[in-house]
């Protein structure tokens, strides 16, 4: 029988009758419009609780066509020009959508925009240079040969980027292209005000206001071929206007740079090490954001309505791990689920009353077409958010787009109800009460708390090649037996490491804001570290971690002594490296499928001598079994003590190394599989000195995951895949209870 509550459909207009059937399918009990869409009377009238859509700096054309100058803004960084004669000229527009993007000729461009020789990376006087209108082409004149030159100018945002991007999407044709406001002019602050109240006045029948933000949108470029051109989830480049940047002068007390936001074209990525202007610019932004967001959130309380913030679109400045966002007032938070990791970036927002999760695929014919399942990615991201619910619950979940496109897929429409019932027995299981953690673990990065949940991400949910083997530690860790927090370099250097931390991870490439920088030049970091793995502690190293981009003392890893492996850097390659043997059993691959060919292969081939002494003793063969996806080339261990368990093709893969009383352990990289996941949790238990924590209520397949509920008195066990498993669990009496699960099954048992 199906359950109700908890669940939020999205409908449209001229619907009602098949909303009504659906909603009552699914145990519906709020109605929501998206992008796109209109809920009309017939809708309105099922007598279910209603959300409404909310974009406070959208979709009022009729006002900013008349304050053009009152858009959003942008700092962009042309292409790089090569000077073959003193003058050069550097188009603006190349490369950019010039529906999206249009340069701002109104402020100053003497002021606000910066040419610079790349060569150099000298600022050109602004003498030296004019612009021509009619072109969009900055003279550069005095240009020395063979250098490179590049103008950061400033854009105004003249087509909504999420509005453009679903308008291109679904092929809306000549719908009026929505243009956005940016409410930093008092005008159209004023405007933005005024028109909610008015809202609220028109629309008694809303109960949920969900703002689709708020003010300002990730980064989100485009180039001339309408293709994504720059992508950043956490970008605050689209924020920028000349009001905002002499505001910021005079109360910082120095004038921010075009540079300070093209970053040489890398527009301040969340993998950058933040820099002070970066950290006083979101600082100074957000102030300003969350004193208008709570203005918004007030009107809607005046109004009997719910204040109900997306995590999405014009969410930039709003920064809900960042202390004092539950001061905004807001009710709810709301946001995409693509995974786990991003299920527990929801789920684990501080300060509102619940949190909802906008369940995948998206109703949008570029998944809903003729001859396509979307059963298949619905259960896929059902398994994937599972488990993260398990561990931090969410207290209800929806879908968006238009439902007239799922209604038409009958095996869709089953998977739903099925999840929905699946979600809702969680609930009323657990009482929304997280399954217990066994161990305390930090992920420390430059970043900490603000961006919990956010690390090695590029877009939502998306990692790209060079980052899917970090941001496996975040999905592995999001539905894990673990309580997971993130700390600073700055909490360590102030604060030291809190008692009740059991592992702390570093890991990612060099020089970026997750292995830390220059901030490893500081001597009491490693100091605080090391102190606290001598004492005890347990600090897990993946792909480059504690690592400076200059060569220091004789080390790459700082921390190489913890880790008991370094990486080559070409500066030492004339000193010699051993490598002790393979072991190829112990506690962390305990689980690890190891081809008997591959095993019996290594064992015969031995280990050959080092060439000249330098690197080698790797085993001939590989022993293989475990994917860490892009290598890291050329680690080491330090000594001969260090314990290999894996040193396939010359390089260390996973180490593990005592150190005083505690433990390091390292890893080349760990992109997200249930076999690695596996790993990563054999690795946090051994790390920490609770290996004889880890059997109670484990399970023999890593493609099944068993969660605790002390409170409720019974475990579950889950099957994340989308074929039958079976699994043994091993309980605390020493009993063991064998499981047969169908595809995507959980299964309830008391404690």
């Amino acid at each position: 029988m199906t359950s109700t509550g908890r669940f939020t459909l999205p409908s449209e207009e001229n619907f009602a009758e098949k909303t009504k059937e659906l909603a009552e399918l699914w145990g519906a009990d709020a109605i929501r419009n998206s992008d796109g869409t209109h809920l009309d009377e017939s809708v309105l009238a099922l007598g279910k609780k209603i959300y409404s859509a909310y974009f406070p700096t959208r979709a009022h054309n009729e006002w900013i066509t008349l304050h053009m100058d009152e858009t959003p803004q942008v700092y962009l960084l042309t292409g790089r020009v090569l000077a073959e004669a003193d003058i050069v000229d550097v188009p603006l527009m190349d490369g950019f959508f010039e529906e999206q993007l249009k340069p701002n000729r109104d402020a100053d461009p003497h002021k606000y925009w910066e040419v610079v020789d790349r060569t150099t990376n000298e600022v050109v006087d602004a003498s030296l240079w004019t612009l021509d209108e009619d072109t969009d082409t900055v003279h550069v004149s005095g240009a020395e040969l063979m250098h490179e030159y590049t103008v950061s100018f400033l854009a105004y945002i003249i087509w909504d980027p999420v509005e453009m991007y679903n308008h291109l999407t679904n092929g809306w044709g000549d719908k009026e292209h929505e243009i956005p406001f940016d409410i930093y002019h008092p005008a159209t602050r004023k405007f933005v005000f005024d028109t909610f109240e008015q809202w609220l006045k028109d629309n008694p029948q809303v109960d949920v206001v969900r703002f689709t933000t708020f003010f300002y949108q990730f980064t989100l470029l485009f180039d001339q071929k309408q293709r994504e051109k720059v992508v950043d989830w956490f970008g605050c480049a689209c924020t920028v206007s000349p009001a905002a940047l002499d505001d910021f002068e005079k109360e910082y007390g120095y004038r921010l740079r075009p540079e300070d936001f093209v970053d040489g074209g890398a527009y301040n990525s969340a993998w950058r090490v933040p820099r002070k202007a970066q950290r006083d610019w979101i600082d100074f932004l957000s102030g300003f954001v969350r004193a208008n967001v709570k203005k918004l959130a007030d009107m809607s309380h005046e109004a009997g309505k719910e204040a109900m913030m997306f995590l999405g679109d014009q969410w930039i400045g709003t920064e809900p791990y960042k202390d004092g966002f539950e001061d905004l007032g807001l009710d709810a938070v709301v946001g995409s689920i693509g995974d786990g990791t991003t299920t527990r970036m929801i789920a684990d927002i501080p300060g509102v009353k619940y949190t909802e999760g906008r369940f995948l695929p998206y109703f949008f014919p570029d998944t809903f077409y003729e001859g396509n399942d979307p059963s298949i990615e619905g259960l896929d991201n059902w398994r994937k958010a599972r488990r993260a619910i398990l561990r931090s619950p969410i207290s209800r979940m929806g879908y968006g787009g238009y439902l007239s496109l799922a209604a038409k897929f009958p095996k869709f429409v089953d998977t739903v109800t099925h999840i929905a019932d699946e979600f809702r027995d969680i609930h009323d299981r657990t009482g929304g009460v997280a399954a217990e953690g066994e161990l305390n673990v930090a992920i420390l990065n430059s970043w900490g708390k603000m961006r919990s949940w956010m690390a090695f991400t590029v877009a939502h949910a998306l990692p790209n090649k060079q980052t899917y083997s970090y941001y496996g530690i975040l999905e592995s860790l999001s539905g894990m037996r673990v309580n997971v927090r993130f700390i600073s370099f700055d909490d360590v250097l102030e604060h030291g490491v809190a008692d009740d931390i059991d592992v702390i991870i570093n890991g990612g490439p060099v020089d970026t804001a997750f292995t830390g920088g220059d901030v490893w030049k500081n001597p009491k970091l490693t100091e605080t570290l090391r102190a606290w793995v001598r004492g005890g502690g347990a600090f897990v190293g993946v792909g480059e971690p504690s690592s400076l981009a200059r060569f220091q003392a004789g080390r790459f890893f700082q921390l190489a002594d913890v880790l008991g492996v370094d990486e080559e850097r070409y500066q030492t390659l004339s000193v010699d490296k051993y490598f002790p043997a393979v072991t190829p059993e112990h506690f962390i691959t305990a689980d690890v499928h190891v081809d008997p060919a591959a095993r019996e292969a290594w064992e015969k081939a031995g280990y050959r001598i080092p060439l000249s002494g330098c690197g080698g003793g790797q085993g001939i063969k590989p022993l293989g079994g475990i994917d860490f996806g892009e290598p890291i080339a050329n680690t080491f261990p330090v000594n001969e003590d260090v314990t290999l368990l894996r040193a396939d093709g010359g390089q260390v893969q996973l180490a593990v190394n005592e150190y005083g009383k505690g433990r390091g352990v390292y890893v080349s990289g760990l992109p997200y599989s249930a076999a690695n996941a596996r790993l990563l949790e054999r690795i946090l238990f051994w790390a920490s000195h609770n290996e004889d924590k880890y059997t109670a209520y484990s399970s023999t397949n890593p493609e099944c995951e068993v969660a605790v509920f002390p409170d409720a008195g019974q475990y579950c066990v889950i099957n994340n895949t989308d074929r039958p498993q079976s699994t043994d669990v091993a309980l605390p009496d020493g009993s063991v209870e064998h499981f047969d699960l169908d595809q995507s099954a959980i299964a309830w048992r008391n404690l």
